[in-house]
């Protein structure tokens, strides 16, 4: 939604299950490929983001980091800022921190699981964006309970806080309280073009007028282009079933059920998957294909496309780092959108 060159912010996703020992130096390589962005998960059970984030901001200079996402339900309001402040202040401009619902699962086994996970939401970006600013915050909501809330300390320039969203209702509330959505894997263009309609709608309540648009995406590159479509389809089979607000935008709701009734095993939905689901779900194949399919999202409304490895597979990093010169040379010839 706020492009100003002919080709997206990229970034690339460093999964939590890889060893936090690695992260530093892997954050110093993205860097120095090209990469803009670098994203951390704050996902159950494994290293948490926060400090995560602050070992890749030490390590390097110049990249943002991002945490997408950290679910809304684990976090008091008062402790996020706290932790958001340490981050923005040490670092300013550099760290983006998104928030989200968690996944309903977790959330339920740690015994946090909100009655409305929207409701949840929308206090808790409202409480932490009014900490942030050096408000005094008393908010008796659904499940945010605070009274007389002040942050002594508070980040010089408060960093933009991006909302993880899906559906309609969470797209809208992204709009009208975020500075920034993050759309989640299995995103094609139509997709994101509706995901952006409601984006725009959710703006309009708020009088918001910038907003920007972050996109995970699979991507799996190789000189052995099969080899990575292949794997890419292992990955998308395994995902089964989808999103169905993403099926519904492609119009192939009723075309994957008909799929599934006639593919019974893993290894005939991987042998029939259609090279059409395939492009517009992810990003697989040579670096001519990768490139094509990040520019049309971008076209498609994507300000900044995050890199994410099949099923945190890391040998998809070292992929990542030895091609993304191509990809950037590629990129840079593409036309911006409006031109096409």
């Amino acid at each position: 939604m706020e492009t100003t060159d002919n080709r997206p912010s990229l970034g690339v996703i460093f999964h939590p299950s890889y060893p936090p020992k690695s992260l530093a130096e892997f954050a110093r390589r993205a860097e120095a490929a090209g990469f803009n962005e670098l994203w951390l998960w704050d996902d159950c059970f494994l290293p948490g983001a926060f400090t995560s984030a602050a070992i890749a901001l030490t390590a390097t200079e110049r990249i943002k980091i991002g945490i997408g996402l950290l679910p809304v339900p684990a976090y008091n309001p008062l402790f996020a800022a706290m932790e958001i402040t340490t981050l923005a202040s040490a670092f300013p401009g550099r760290f983006m921190p998104g928030f989200g619902h968690g996944v309903a699962s977790w959330m339920d086994q740690i015994g946090s699981l909100p009655a409305s996970p929207l409701k949840a939401l929308e206090e808790t970006v409202l409480a932490v964006r009014s900490l942030l600013a050096g408000e005094t915050v008393t908010m008796q909501g659904s499940w945010v309970h605070l009274k007389n809330v002040h942050m002594d300390t508070i980040p010089p320039d408060p960093p933009d806080l991006y909302v993880g969203a899906i559906r309609e209702k969470s797209l809208r509330l992204a709009g009208r309280l975020g500075d920034g959505t993050i759309l989640t894997s299995l995103s094609s263009p139509a997709y994101i073009r509706w995901a952006i309609t409601q984006i725009t709608s959710g703006m309009q309540e708020s009088a918001r007028e910038h907003h920007r648009v972050v996109l995970y995406l699979d991507v799996k590159v190789n000189e052995d282009r099969q080899l990575a479509r292949l794997a890419a389809r292992r990955t998308m089979t395994a995902r089964l079933p989808w999103d169905d607000a993403k099926l519904e935008a492609l119009g192939i709701t009723h075309d994957v059920e008909d799929f599934l009734r006639t593919h019974l095993t893993n290894e005939e939905i991987v042998r029939d998957f259609p090279d059409l689901w395939l492009d517009n779900f992810c990003a697989a194949g040579s670096v001519e294909e990768v490139a094509r399919a990040i520019h049309e999202r971008y076209i498609a409304g994507a300000d900044a496309i995050i890199f994410e490895p099949l099923d945190g597979d890391p040998a998809c990093l070292d992929e990542y780092l030895n091609y993304i010169p191509g990809i950037l040379n590629l990129l840079s010839v593409y036309q911006a959108p409006g031109t096409e």
